[in-house]
């Protein structure tokens, strides 16, 4: 072997080990799914879920109830924008009434409940009075307010099964009650009916499925056992199939279930028609006012329809976004009702995401051609001030109860305003005359979040 200049054996140096970019293990998929489930576990998220997917529903429902009430509106010799317009109104006044449920004590919440619910019986008896109610689409479901404004107590009436059942029920948890069964039921279960039976009066039965799945949602987030719940359950299907054998009408639309041709007389028109507003739209749509179907084809396309005219103006994509849209909301009512330890706060949490869900699930159903049509129209989505209002109270009730929540209140608590407030620490005279380390360095809150964020632990 050689030898070096100085006389020294020369050094043997190992061999280099490859360095790796990143640690055996770490992919960015892998990265980009642990921030996802962080992001998504934290204290704050099903209040944001549930507060901004309730706007963005409501405002896309603008825009497709603005471009699907046009063609109608102009063939009632009335102005293009007329629709959209009650309808913005409606959703100024739904919004106020979000934001004060949202700002309200759960106390407050549980006092309004018999009042709401003695207020929706008696406008539900009202209805049937002749002269007072109002029939449209053969329903006598509606009460005129003047002019061309209606309202429809039944709509009403989900609100005050959520929070007089969420009360009730919670009530009786407190008071270890539950266990036995007459407790469960008796007076949910005959209140529920007798809410029922008024809206079968006037013929609805869509809606009635509704408050239907709330009763059921209800006892199941109580512990009914699977007896009792199979057993109500079967007395409101023995209900269910009467009241449909016996209505011409409703075995018709249970006959166009998958319908592809409109059938003798055209009994199948509206749900064939739908599924060509569907089929038409493709993935990204014809554009925002370009719908055919609604140009006299497609009945009620700006009301139970307005899915199919979004699928056809907005495509897929479109559809898929709303489906998203009431996902996230659906899971995060699922949640709060999950966390939280308020009875009270559960079951009113469940109920309204039983509500929204349910009528979400039974309205794209019938567009899409898997369930009957009910009448029922998509929440915070399609027109209707009286569906409208209430719906936007209950997603405030979400809204209060997820900021309610122990971890959400200590998060909300440490936020604080970006602009406008400086820190404490003497007056404005003083602390520009002070010199030094003592004095107090007059900073933004957020110039002084970040400037702790950077600094080093032994650095001034």
């Amino acid at each position: 072997m050689p030898g070096s200049r100085t006389g020294r054996a020369p050094v043997q140096r190992a061999a280099r080990r490859p360095v790796s970019s990143r640690p055996l293990g770490d992919n960015p998929v892998r990265r980009l799914f642990t921030r996802a489930r962080r992001a998504w576990d934290r204290p704050l998220t099903a209040y944001y879920l549930i507060l901004g997917g309730s706007l963005l529903i409501t405002v896309l429902g603008l825009v497709m109830v603005y471009s699907a009430s046009q063609i109608t509106a102009l063939q009632m010799s009335l102005p293009g924008s007329y629709f959209f317009r009650k309808q913005l109104l409606a959703a100024v006044i739904g919004g106020g009434l979000l934001f004060a449920a949202s700002r309200m004590p759960v106390r407050l919440h549980r006092a309004l409940a018999y009042p709401i619910l003695a207020g929706a019986v008696f406008l539900m008896v009202l209805v049937q009075v002749p002269g007072i109610g109002m029939s449209v689409n053969g329903n006598q479901n509606w009460i005129s307010l003047g002019g061309s404004f209606q309202i429809q107590p039944s709509e009403i009436g989900k609100l005050a099964l959520v929070l007089w059942g969420a009360d009730l029920i919670a009530r009786k948890q407190d008071r270890r009650l539950l266990a036995q069964w007459k407790h469960m039921l008796v007076p949910l279960v005959p209140v529920a009916f007798m809410l029922l039976g008024l809206i079968m009066l006037g013929g609805d039965m869509g809606t009635a499925i509704i408050l239907t799945a709330i009763l059921f949602g209800l006892l199941w987030l109580a512990g009914a056992p699977t007896r009792l719940f199979v057993g109500v359950l079967s007395v409101a299907a023995a209900i269910g199939v009467f009241l449909i054998k016996t209505n011409p009408n409703r075995m018709d639309r249970l006959a166009c279930i998958g319908a592809t041709d409109l059938g003798p007389g055209g009994t199948c028109w509206q749900a064939v028609h739908g599924i060509y507003a569907l089929a038409s739209g493709g993935f990204f749509g014809s554009g925002l006012g370009a719908s055919v179907e609604k140009w006299g084809q497609l009945p009620e396309a700006h009301t139970d329809f307005i899915f199919a005219v979004t699928g056809e103006e907005l495509g897929l994509a479109g559809t898929l976004s709303v489906l998203a849209l009431f996902a996230a909301l659906g899971y995060a009512g699922i949640r709060v009702a999950g966390r939280t330890e308020d009875p009270f706060v559960r079951y009113a949490a469940g109920g309204v995401t039983t509500w929204i869900t349910a009528q979400a699930v039974i309205n794209i159903g019938a567009v899409l051609g898997l369930l009957p049509i009910a009448g029922v129209p998509l929440p915070l989505f399609s027109y209707g001030g009286s569906a409208l209002l209430p719906t936007m109270f209950a997603i405030g009730l979400l809204i209060a109860f997820a900021r309610d929540e122990p971890a959400a209140r200590a998060a909300l608590a440490m936020r604080q305003p970006r602009f406008g407030r400086k820190r404490a620490g003497g007056s404005a005279a003083d602390r520009g005359t002070r010199r030094g380390p003592d004095r107090e360095p007059r900073r933004w809150n957020t110039m002084r979040r970040r400037a702790s964020a950077a600094r080093s632990s032994g650095e001034r």
